[in-house]
């Protein structure tokens, strides 16, 4: 029986996505002791971000070759606007932050690079790139999440343990799980060279997804505040 795509994936990003755990701000939410305002910051570019990932999904919708997978991005969109979208409006309340001031937010310098990425590789390609571009993020918070939830407290902790229940749930599980069988659909029978430029999105994304830590840990903004 031949290997899944996503398992040639696993073998690149695994080493990527095993070092976020031991990242300070990832760590800090496992622990529980993550300095509050930089989790407010990574909210408010989470948000952002979530905005330009939807269109991601909208993007691959309207690429989609077949009713039944313009249909799945269409449930993607609504599981991102609706659910995780949502968790950082109720987030948001909790740290006092208004809809207002969320709504307000400017994305920084690596939220911009990232989602500006994932961006232009959706559109430069088929509907294979944009899957290619939305799996990291989906799959790698959901092994975050996974991973997290087993850590003593961490799904009780009070600011963060519904944060880590989300990206750990059956639902979130299940955006995660589309999101590879998808893409395992559309790399059957793509050539080697097709292949290996699909890995690399999947492989920059990860490496933007580490960014996005640093940016939050380090309460990124721009080099320039004008």
């Amino acid at each position: 029986m031949s290997s899944l795509f996503t398992d040639r994936l696993w073998n690149r990003v695994e080493p990527i996505w095993n070092s976020y755990l031991e990242h300070p701000f990832v760590k800090g939410i496992g622990e529980g002791w993550l300095d509050k305002e930089k989790f407010k910051h990574y909210m408010k570019q989470d948000y952002v971000y979530l905005i330009e990932y939807s269109r991601l999904f909208a993007i691959g919708s309207a690429k989609a070759p077949d009713l039944k997978t313009m249909s799945i991005f269409a449930n993607l969109l609504h599981g991102t606007l609706e659910v995780e979208m949502d968790l950082h409006r109720q987030y948001a309340a909790k740290f006092g932050i208004s809809h207002e001031e969320l709504e307000a937010t400017k994305p920084a310098s690596t939220t911009t690079s990232y989602t500006s990425y994932m961006l232009n590789v959706a559109h430069l390609g088929g509907v294979e790139n944009v899957v290619a571009a939305v799996l990291t993020c989906a799959w790698s918070y959901n092994f975050i999440g996974k991973e997290l939830v087993t850590w003593p407290g961490a799904s009780e902790h009070e600011f963060y343990g519904e944060w880590v229940k989300m990206y750990a749930s059956d639902e979130f599980t299940k955006l995660s799980d589309d999101c590879k069988t998808l893409l395992n659909e559309m790399a059957s029978g793509k050539s080697e060279l097709e292949l290996a430029r699909l890995e690399e999105i999947v492989v920059k994304t990860s490496m933007f997804e580490y960014m996005f830590w640093d940016m939050a840990e380090h309460l990124e903004e721009w080099p320039i505040n004008l």
